[in-house]
């Protein structure tokens, strides 16, 4: 069983208005890759400065 063929270059076709297309497509205005929030600093800031303190330790006599 054979599961690949040799293909000869007269059996290729090139489809000039899709090459042309897909060369021309412009980028893709938005991506999922993560972006600087300043915004996010002060809320981790705010957090920190509201946490509550550590437990004294119990003074002994």
């Amino acid at each position: 069983m054979m599961l690949s063929r040799t293909i000869s270059p007269a059996e290729i076709t090139l489809d000039e208005h899709a090459l042309g297309t897909a060369m021309t497509e412009p980028e893709a205005p938005m991506s999922d890759a993560p972006v600087y929030a300043p915004e996010g600093a002060g809320v981790l800031l705010l957090l920190l400065l509201l946490s509550p303190k550590e437990p004294a330790e119990p003074k002994t006599r």
